[in-house]
C-alpha cells in the first residue's frame, strides 16, 4: 500500500511542525507515520494528539487494560491496518493473546460498545447505549463517545490516506484481529 499524502522527514518541515515532532520525540520515543503525515497541517495533528490526554480519561474510568480493549475493538472493527496492529502489539506485549481475549463484564460491555460506535454510521442500539449509560453514568458516556470518535478519526487518516505500516509494527500483522 503506497501513501496517498507524503510522509514527510523533519528537514522538510516548518519550525512549528519541527516543534511537534521534537515534542513526540520527547514523550513517545519516536514519530510515527501517521504523525508524520499528520504534520503537513499542525491544526490537524493538534487536533488528534488529543488522543492521548482522553485516552488517560478513559483509563482513569475503566482501567488501563479495558480502555485498551475498547481502542482496539474500534480499531479492528474499522479495519484500521496500523491502529490494529499498533493494539495487537500492546496486547501480545503484556502476555494476551488478541486472537483469544476473555473479557470481564465491564470490558465486554466496551468491546460491544465500540464496535456499535463503528457499525451503521454509529447508530448505537437503545439498549446498548442505555447499558453503558446505566453502568457508567453520562458524563463518562460522553467521555468513552468522544475517545471513540477520535480513535475513530485516527483510523480514518490511516486508512484513508492509505499511510504505510511502521516498521516495528510488522512482526505483528500475521496475529491481527478479525
Amino acid at each position: 500500500m503506497t501513501a496517498d499524502v507524503s510522509i514527510p522527514d523533519y528537514d522538510d518541515l516548518d519550525a512549528v511542525a519541527r516543534a511537534r515532532w521534537d515534542e513526540q520525540i520527547a514523550r513517545h520515543g519516536r514519530v510515527t507515520h501517521m504523525k508524520r503525515t499528520l504534520l503537513h497541517a499542525v491544526p490537524a495533528f493538534d487536533a488528534l494528539m488529543t488522543w492521548y490526554p482522553l485516552f488517560d480519561a478513559v483509563k482513569a474510568v475503566v482501567g488501563e487494560r479495558a480502555a485498551l480493549f475498547f481502542a482496539h475493538a474500534i480499531s479492528a472493527a474499522n479495519h484500521c491496518l496500523i491502529c490494529d496492529t499498533f493494539f495487537v502489539k500492546i496486547l501480545r506485549d503484556r502476555g494476551l493473546d488478541p486472537a483469544n481475549l476473555v473479557y470481564d463484564a465491564t470490558e465486554d460491555l466496551l468491546v460491544r460498545f465500540g464496535r456499535a460506535l463503528v457499525a451503521d454510521g454509529g447508530r448505537v442500539p437503545d439498549a446498548l447505549l442505555g447499558e453503558v449509560k446505566a453502568s457508567f453514568g453520562e458524563a463518562d458516556l460522553v467521555l468513552l463517545t468522544g475517545f471513540a470518535s477520535l480513535m475513530i478519526a485516527t483510523n480514518l487518516i490511516n486508512t484513508a490516506l492509505r499511510v504505510p505500516l511502521d516498521e516495528y509494527l510488522y512482526a505483528y500483522t500475521a496475529v491481527r484481529s478479525e
